[in-house]
């Protein structure tokens, strides 16, 4: 009988350290404030690859943080131009250059950007049952947006790799799937 107790016991607490720690996690990165949405002077937001244009008035959800790095980090892959002229707005925060499009390169949300901690660095990227290894060279920024410096795009969410096109041929993707889609990363 002691032994049952003992066992039940343990399994309580099993059971409620799990909890908590799933609790913990998933607490670890809240919204950090909001943004409001402010029109974009005419032909001032580029939407190429289908980017959103800020909308005047909407509240927009900013992150100072992102989730936790594992090593299968999930995370939503977005479309962008770091070209001259692309959507991507002005050149990378990495190295305040432009990058072709038929290079492997990513933004990170602020949070995995890590105050540029990961700038030049390489992340694998998994999806479609293919793996890609792109540098990183900008963030995503998650704290602002719907300005000028933004090209009048909304804050990013806090789990976007936001991939050149060469990411998402690598992956397999078909073009007109590209868009959103849901990965996992970690660190090369």
């Amino acid at each position: 009988m002691e032994s049952f107790s003992i066992r039940t016991l343990l399994l309580v607490l099993f059971i409620t350290s799990a909890t908590f720690s799933l609790e913990v996690a998933a607490q670890s990165c809240r919204p950090s404030g909001n943004s409001w949405g402010r029109k974009p002077p005419p032909g001032q937001c580029n939407q190429e690859n289908d980017s959103d244009c800020c909308v005047q008035g909407k509240f927009y959800t900013t992150y100072k943080c992102s989730p936790s790095v594992s090593s299968n980090t999930k995370a939503t892959l977005t479309l962008n131009s770091f070209q001259k002229g692309g959507d991507g707005g002005g050149p990378s925060k990495c190295d305040n250059q432009y990058h072709s499009d038929d290079t492997p390169v990513v933004a990170l949300s602020t949070g995995w950007h890590s105050g540029g901690g990961r700038c030049h660095n390489n992340i694998v990227i998994s999806a479609n049952g293919r793996s890609v290894r792109a540098m990183v060279v900008d963030e995503c920024d998650s704290t602002m947006g719907c300005d000028e410096d933004h090209d009048y795009q909304p804050p990013c969410r806090n789990n976007i790799v936001d991939a050149s096109k060469a990411v998402w041929k690598a992956l397999g993707v078909p073009e007109d799937n590209w868009g959103e889609l849901d990965i996992t990363w970690t660190d090369a």
